[in-house]
């Protein structure tokens, strides 16, 4: 008896190098009748190394799908209809490293244009992302307005909203991101959180880089030519300590007024996951190895991000940087899409309960707090 091909088509605006959807193509679900897989309509970024980079890993032999345009130059109603959608609207003005400026920032609105494919497509599921600190940008109303419009787009979500801790699945990195999941109301389907993973064994920065070891000719392994002064401040750094917290001589001390953040020359400390690679930020915050006197490379910042070995990153390094600090992690998003799947399949997986309460707008006390970004 020939199985069932129930495969979705997913369109995605902000798609960056394809961390969500490189999980969305690995996301595969059987059942005894069935097969639940997921396939690319559309893909949308303004960049030209980040559409370079999805296009090389995600469908080479469809690179027409990616659609290299400023969202707001695109003309959303020509796009072809999708039944899944997925958009990890830009962060900048929602992250709690910015000064969360939210609706009145550049970059607050992007949201609205997922909102236009949801009325125009009115896809069956969406998966929406977005930085921790989004719950209390504008006091929180900024995230109960988001909720709210989305919960009534399309033909109406069931949404669950939920800030994951990455290293509670299987990511060497801790990193916060909530995740929105809506599933059309008609469709009677509630998704549930998947249950973590390696919450009791976190992976560490060193089984990330270490195991198995990187090949020398890995792409994307560039060595950061570091000055002396910074090789020097960092041999006086421990594993895990930065440049505020290491014990330095005065004239490797940094001068600087006001904010002081946590992750200027900090060190991986090998036996716990990394902090949070961010894609920007100047001198000091390129991520810097436990024992070696130097940044990271980016094939070390793309395996503590998930990414496999074979994935490419195209652009100078500059750009390959930005690219991996701005993507979900792949082993994040696979276990996303493998719930939606079950959820559409009807099998039941281990859960828990959301910590965002979508009806009372009610959100655990730590999402009111300063979250890893």
């Amino acid at each position: 008896m020939h199985k069932k091909h129930m495969v979705f088509e997913l369109g995605e605006l902000f798609c960056g190098p394809g961390g969500l959807a490189f999980g969305a193509s690995q996301a595969k679900i059987e059942t005894k009748d069935a097969v639940y897989s997921i396939s690319h309509k559309w893909a949308n970024d303004y960049d030209e190394d980040t559409c370079a980079t999805y296009r090389r890993n995600i469908y080479p032999d469809k690179p027409e799908i990616v659609i290299c345009d400023d969202v707001r130059e695109l003309d959303l109603l020509s796009l072809p209809k999708v039944n899944a959608f997925a958009y990890g609207f830009p962060c900048n003005d929602f992250s709690l490293v910015g000064k969360q400026k939210g609706f009145q920032g550049e970059f607050g609105p992007l949201y609205t244009y997922g909102l236009t494919i949801l009325d125009h497509s009115k896809p069956e599921f969406f998966i929406a992302e977005n930085v921790g600190g989004i719950a209390s940008a504008n006091n929180g109303l900024a995230f109960k307005k988001i909720l709210n419009d989305l919960q009534e787009a399309g033909r109406g979500y069931n949404l669950t909203a939920h800030l994951y801790k990455c290293e509670e699945y299987g990511v060497p990195q801790f990193r916060h991101r909530i995740i929105i999941v809506g599933i059309d109301k008609g469709l009677g389907l509630v998704y549930k959180v998947p249950a973590p993973t390696t919450v009791q064994k976190y992976i560490t920065a060193r089984e990330a880089i270490e195991n198995p070891p990187i090949s020398p000719d890995a792409p994307n392994s560039d060595k950061t030519t570091q000055s002396a002064i910074v090789v020097e401040r960092l041999k006086h750094t421990k594993p895990g300590q930065n440049a505020w917290t290491a014990n330095l001589p005065d004239h490797l001390k940094l001068n600087v007024k006001g904010a002081k953040l946590s992750q200027i020359y900090r060190r991986l400390h090998p036996d716990r996951p990394s902090y949070t690679l961010t894609g920007s930020g100047g001198g000091g915050t390129h991520g810097y190895h436990w024992s070696e006197p130097r940044a990271l490379t980016n094939r070390e910042r793309a395996r503590i991000q998930s990414f496999p070995d074979d994935f490419i990153f195209e652009g100078s390094k500059e750009s390959v940087r930005r690219q991996i600090g701005m993507a979900v992690p792949p082993k994040m998003s696979v276990e996303i899409f493998k719930a939606v799947l079950k959820t559409f399949a009807g099998i039941d997986y281990p859960s828990v309960k959301a910590n965002i309460n979508i009806e009372t707008d009610l959100f655990e006390e730590e999402l009111l707090q300063k979250v890893a970004v």
